[in-house]
């Protein structure tokens, strides 16, 4: 998911010895990198103490070890909550009304035992297919998240654990997860492997999960609920090749016929897709402003005008939420430590190519709802 510069403070060794104070919402405590080490400090003109942006000050290269203190507590509490939630909709099979048991419980006393014993049927009932569901998308986030953070530590630039983001109020149980990062001490090159680290992690996941989902699918069965899910270009391809029966171009995969591997895989292309979109700091902001410099801060502002008339156009605003926090984080991408180092032509390629990702994998109007 997205890599997010983080507002964290980089200390020295010597900066501790001195007995310099480190502030306590500080996420990474000492750290060393080869090239150069920064101290940030947060100010607000004329309130001081206040947050704002953030002003980067040079200090002499560390001489310890490379330590970085972050955050477990709460990654961990998030992790769970995940699980959890994608467990549940799973348990509910993707249902939108899956929160009515709960609700009835709550708001009618008198009906408290019938609502129960319907969340208990429906648990011991479907408890395989949640906990598939669950350990499939868990994996394809955990390998996405993985993949941005393992490039943080080779390239020594402090990050966050991955933050997971519970969402059991829609039909897939997540949001899907994010990093912070100190993104300004990370040249043009590093920023490029943090950034599509993520998305080709996820993708080794993602990509056989949706195959096999795929090819358990029958829509020949009549189907029933009103809620069904729209297929990307990809996975319109596995249908295809799979032999799908009674599948054609354009097909929705209603309620009845969904199965926890294509849910999962699905919901992997998904994310990824929306993830690949070159704007901001999303991981395709990441990787345009790599390719093409500030060109790209043209290419994610044309990127929202057009993801805005197209909701207008086909009245469809399930992303409008995203667009607002993108928006409200700023289309631009910042720029790095060093935008004149080289990327050779073989990351140039892989960027380029890693750009139709979410054309493969997004699918355009998500859900078709009859309700």
């Amino acid at each position: 998911m997205p890599v997010v510069a983080g507002r964290g403070f980089v200390y020295s060794e010597s900066m501790k010895e001195s007995g310099e104070k480190q502030p306590e919402d500080s996420v990474w405590s000492d750290s060393k990198d080869e090239q150069a080490a920064t101290q940030v400090s947060q100010s607000r003109e004329g309130a001081p103490g206040s947050e704002s942006d953030l002003t980067y000050l040079s200090i002499s290269k560390p001489d310890g070890r490379y330590a970085v203190k972050r955050r477990t507590v709460l990654p961990i509490c998030l992790f769970i909550g995940t699980c959890l939630s994608t467990f549940w909709v799973g348990v509910s099979l993707w249902n939108p009304n899956f929160f009515e048991p709960f609700y009835r419980a709550i708001s009618n006393p008198a009906a408290q035992g019938g609502s129960l014993l319907e969340i208990r049927q429906m648990l011991l009932a479907n408890w395989d297919t949640g906990l598939i569901y669950m350990l499939c998308v868990m994996l394809i986030l955990l390998m996405h998240e993985m993949g941005h953070f393992i490039a943080t530590l080779i390239y020594r630039v402090p990050a966050s654990y991955p933050f997971f983001l519970p969402f059991p109020a829609n039909p897939i149980g997540t949001l899907g997860a994010v990093i912070g990062m100190q993104g300004a001490l990370a040249d043009r090159k590093q920023i490029f492997d943090i950034g599509i680290a993520g998305p080709l992690a996820g993708l080794l996941a993602a990509v056989p999960i949706a195959y096999f989902g795929v090819s358990q699918l029958d829509l020949t069965s009549q189907p029933y609920g009103g809620f069904g899910f729209r297929l990307p270009l990809l996975l319109d391809w596995f249908a295809k090749s799979t032999g799908v029966p009674g599948y054609e171009t354009g097909d929705v995969v209603w309620m009845s016929q969904l199965n926890p591997l294509f849910v999962a895989g699905w919901v992997g292309m998904l994310i990824t897709g929306l993830n690949m979109m070159p704007i901001g700091q999303l991981d395709g902001g990441h990787i345009t402003y790599t390719l093409f410099g500030k060109k790209a801060h043209g290419i994610a502002q044309a990127t929202i005008v057009f993801a805005i008339a197209y909701m207008v156009y086909h009245n469809n605003f399930m992303l409008i939420l995203m667009v607002i926090l993108l928006l409200l984080m700023g289309p631009n991408h910042p720029p790095t430590r060093d935008d004149k180092v080289a990327i050779g032509p073989f990351r140039y390629g892989l960027g380029l190519a890693s750009l139709t990702i979410p054309f493969l994998c997004f699918p355009p109007q998500i859900f078709k709802i009859t309700f």
